[in-house]
């Protein structure tokens, strides 16, 4: 299926209207410094402003002395009290799929009894498949070249299947959630397939859902066409979604679905607009970032494992002479976690085995330098005197290479992972904070009269 250009402008008609913008619209960053604005909603120290409350994620990267100096820390995610660390260690120790667990304690506020998991894992398998007729009308009929792009408008659809869509009492807030977490693993990779049907003339095919199956084993079945996997496949990526599903209020995405909620509007419209924001590569879509750059340091280094030449590789990162010309160094950094993040030291231990048996072991060691260097590169080109570390998405992308899955899912599956998270915010902002969020931003743009038509130079 090819799509014509819709492209109505030429570039030197945009051209012209880009300057005209440019010329009537600059603000002078000195000027936000000045009156105290917090941009990007940050504290002078780096810091998030603090906007609200939650029982639901603690993210912990600093503490504060007597002073309120902050002291950077180790760091750690806690869901609902309990330290990330703590579902990782029965994941592993009991060989246990653990993220349908977490969903039920982001949601609910406490751990599930056997029985209480048991149930809902078997509620989430009855609600997998899609409404009849969905794929073929919502997903089918109007691909997408961006995955993202598809789930969003995916789940603005299923508005259309449901006879209470606007109805904000907690009992259909929580029935659409459930609904909604079953379903997004299948809205993705059937959103997946057809854009490869449409885009690429490659064969279709959807599966069904298997009953019996964690949601890690679910998107493994239904992406592969032979839908075979190993169990330690489906447990690195349950692991891998059990670090993604939630992380405060803060972030970008579960903001936005607080923002959103905060205004009465409908669950399709908050969650889809939490899925728009993860798009960006700002935000979730950094993890694609960091495989691009490690694929452009294979080729451009002579020899990966020389940590002298890895080490020069990150100094001509920052100066712009290396890379994408960005001077980022992609997975390096985190507004919150200051010496470690929790997240990415969980994959990269617990990925290393899976590496090497895929053959993808020179991308990990090369990763596992970028984590070692990147700081100390920081600190010398930047002159920095806070912490950086590496943060999660320096070594999710690896992981969902180990697993064969295409680069356009890997911000999809964040998104599934994350959509838990999302749930459990909007029905805390709904119950509990009952106030639309609403920050200022003073107008700096000063007055004026307005011209006649005619009295206005050409």
């Amino acid at each position: 299926m090819i799509y014509p250009d819709v492209q109505s402008f030429t570039p030197e008609e945009l051209s012209l209207l880009c300057e005209e913008y440019r010329e009537n619209n600059y603000i002078d960053p000195k000027i936000s410094e000045r009156l105290g604005v917090k941009r990007g909603l940050r504290n002078p120290d780096g810091t998030g402003v603090l906007a609200g409350l939650t029982n639901i994620c603690d993210v912990v990267g600093y503490e504060r002395d007597a002073e309120g100096n902050v002291i950077p820390c180790d760091g750690k995610l806690i869901y609902r009290g309990i330290d990330l660390q703590e579902f990782v260690r029965e994941a592993i120790e009991k060989d246990r799929f653990v993220f349908e667990e977490v969903v039920w304690l982001l949601l609910f506020g406490s751990l599930p009894t056997a029985d209480q998991l048991a149930k809902f894992r078997t509620l989430l398998e009855n609600h997998r498949e899609l409404p009849d007729g969905f794929a073929e009308t919502m997903i089918m009929s109007a691909p997408s070249p961006n995955i993202m792009n598809k789930m969003a408008r995916s789940v603005l659809a299923m508005y259309s299947y449901d006879e209470n869509a606007e109805n904000s009492q907690l009992e259909n807030i929580m029935s659409q959630s459930i609904n909604l977490i079953a379903q997004l693993p299948t809205m993705m990779v059937y959103a997946y397939q057809i854009k490869k049907h449409a885009y690429e003339h490659k064969s279709l095919y959807f599966h069904y859902p298997i009953k019996g199956l964690s949601t890690a084993e679910h998107i493994l079945a239904t992406y592969r066409p032979d839908q075979k996997y190993t169990h330690e496949e489906a447990k690195l990526l349950d692991l891998c979604m059990l670090v993604h599903a939630d992380h405060g209020g803060g972030n970008n995405s579960t903001f936005t679905d607080r923002v959103l909620s905060s205004t009465g509007t409908d669950t399709y419209s908050a969650i889809a607009a939490a899925i728009c924001s993860l798009k960006g590569p700002r935000h979730g879509g950094a993890n694609l970032k960091v495989m691009q750059q490690l694929d452009m340091m294979k080729q451009e280094l002579k020899d990966p494992s020389d940590r002298d030449e890895v080490r020069d590789y990150l100094h001509r990162l920052i100066q712009r002479k290396a890379g994408d010309g960005s001077g980022l160094i992609y997975g390096v950094g985190h507004a919150v976690y200051t010496v470690s993040d929790p997240r990415a030291q969980i994959l990269k231990k617990y990925s290393r085995d899976l590496a090497y048996e895929k053959g993808l072991g020179t991308e990990y060691e090369l990763l596992c330098m970028i984590d070692e260097m990147a700081p100390e590169v920081f600190r010398e080109e930047k002159g920095l005197t806070k912490n950086v570390c590496a943060n999660m998405d320096l070594y999710s992308g690896l992981v969902y290479r180990i697993l064969g899955i295409s680069e356009e899912l890997f911000t999809p599956i964040f998104a599934v992972s994350r959509i838990s998270g999302w749930c459990a915010h909007r029905m805390e902002e709904v119950e509990f904070a009952n106030r639309i969020i609403r920050p200022a931003y003073k107008y700096v743009g000063g007055t004026a009269e307005y011209t006649p038509i005619k009295d206005r130079d050409e």
